[in-house]
C-alpha cells in the first residue's frame, strides 16, 4: 500500500469531513456516542461515501504533513497511507503500522479525541517504535479551517 493515486480535492475533502462532524454532533445531542460499536457510515447516520471521503481526505492530509514510508496507518475498509521519513519497506507488513476505525480516526484528525486516550482504550492497534502519531494529530495544526470545525 501507498500513498493513495487519486487526490482529493480540499473544498470535496473538506464538505465530506463538515457533514461527518455534523452528523457526529447531531448523535452526540441525541444522546449517542461517536464511538459507538455501529460505525458511522454503516448505521445510516453518515452515508458511508461522506465517511470514506472524509477519511481518504484526512489521510492525504497526514501523508502531506509527513511524507515518508516508515509507518503505515490503516482506517479500514477506507484507506491507508505511508507517512513519516525514515526506513521504508517494499513488501509485507511494514515496520510500524497503526490501525483505528474511521470514527476513531476522524476524532483523532480533528481533535476531539487526543492519541492518549484513544491508545488507553483500545481504539488504536499501533505496532513498531515510531507508531505514534500524537505529534502529527490533530491536524488542525496545520490546516486552520479544521478546527473551525471543532469550535
Amino acid at each position: 500500500m501507498g500513498i493513495m493515486a487519486k487526490k482529493i480535492a480540499d473544498d470535496q475533502g473538506y464538505a465530506a469531513l463538515c457533514a461527518y462532524i455534523s452528523a457526529i454532533a447531531a448523535e452526540t445531542l441525541a444522546g449517542n456516542s461517536p464511538h459507538d460499536a455501529n460505525e458511522p457510515g454503516t448505521s445510516g447516520a453518515v452515508p458511508r461515501n461522506t465517511v470514506a471521503m472524509a477519511v481518504r481526505w484526512t489521510l492525504q492530509m497526514l501523508a502531506e504533513r509527513a511524507p515518508g514510508h516508515a509507518v503505515e496507518v490503516r482506517v479500514p475498509p477506507f484507506g491507508a497511507v505511508q507517512v513519516m521519513a525514515g526506513t521504508a519497506h517494499r513488501r509485507g507488513t511494514p515496520p510500524a503500522v497503526v490501525e483505528m476505525s474511521p470514527s476513531t480516526w476522524l476524532a483523532l484528525a480533528v481533535g476531539r479525541l487526543c492519541w492518549a486516550d484513544a491508545l488507553g482504550a483500545n481504539q488504536i492497534s499501533a505496532s513498531g517504535e515510531r507508531a505514534d502519531l500524537s505529534e502529527l494529530l490533530p491536524l488542525n495544526q496545520d490546516y486552520g479551517h479544521i478546527s473551525q470545525l471543532t469550535q
